[in-house]
């Protein structure tokens, strides 16, 4: 049986693809599996940034619709695909996004999800729920109205319009286009520049960054402060502004 998720590890970096191209690597039960193993996995070996893309045409095409329609309500309320978001979400170390075709539904819930979002030029972005008389229910109606605003938001939830990886990067949904050649590369370099990083304050800035998202101002700045007030008195903190201080190149513990 070939797994509907492939994990690897290079270094200190992993890289994780969805892996049902026939099917445009649409999500079903067995690849919420996998997928909760890979991540599993990749935190087992301590990686410091992991990759996720798809293989074939498609970074994923959201929801197996047959399965999804033939799933009891309750199935789908009681569990459904919420481990997969579920992983995602308890995953300390950031997660890329490379965009490799065809990026859909729950395919772009799914990179929205991540911490950052990197696109091929050929990567075409939307949710199109709306088509099959349903609505988008893993974040599309809420992590895409914070990133591209309501106006925007709605008229993608509303019409199910599919936007190219240029225009989803003027909208601030992906940080950056590239050939698709190059995506891969791409991807490796800036998790490797991630991976260069304090491992520890890698961590608490990402969650300092997602909690923009869920708090006041106030709140955030307090959680912020924080954070900086933990990572100050870390071993990295200490190893990281002695060697500015020194001017050598610092030798992280984490």
């Amino acid at each position: 049986m070939v797994n509907t998720v492939l994990y690897e590890k290079s270094r200190d970096i992993g890289v994780i693809r969805l892996n049902r191209p026939e099917k445009l690597n649409a999500i079903n039960m067995e690849m919420v599996e996998d997928f909760v193993k890979a991540f599993d996995q990749a935190e087992k070996d301590k990686v410091k940034a992991v990759i996720l893309t798809g293989n074939g045409r498609a970074f994923c095409a959201g929801a197996d619709v047959i399965e999804m329609a033939n799933m009891p309500i309750e199935d789908v309320a009681r569990k459904g695909h919420a481990p997969m978001w579920e992983r995602l979400r308890a995953f300390r170390k950031p997660v890329i996004a490379a965009l490799n075709g065809v990026t859909a539904g729950g395919g772009l819930e799914l990179a929205m999800a991540c911490d950052i979002i990197i696109a091929s030029e050929s990567a075409m972005l939307g949710q199109p729920e709306i088509n099959l008389g349903i609505i988008p229910g893993a974040g599309g109606t809420q992590r895409l109205t914070r990133t591209v605003g309501k106006y925007k938001g709605m008229e993608m939830v509303l019409t199910g319009k599919m936007i190219s990886a240029w225009e989803a990067y003027r909208r601030g949904l992906v940080v950056k286009v590239v050939p698709d050649e190059a995506l891969l590369d791409e991807a490796i370099r800036l998790a490797k520049e991630i991976a260069s990083r304090s491992g520890f304050a890698e961590e608490l800035a990402k969650e300092a960054v997602n909690k923009a998202l869920e708090t006041t101002l106030s709140q955030g700045l307090d959680f912020e402060r924080r954070q900086f007030y933990v990572t100050l008195a870390s071993s990295d903190g200490k190893e990281g502004m002695k060697a500015f201080a020194e001017k050598r190149k610092p030798n992280w513990t984490t």
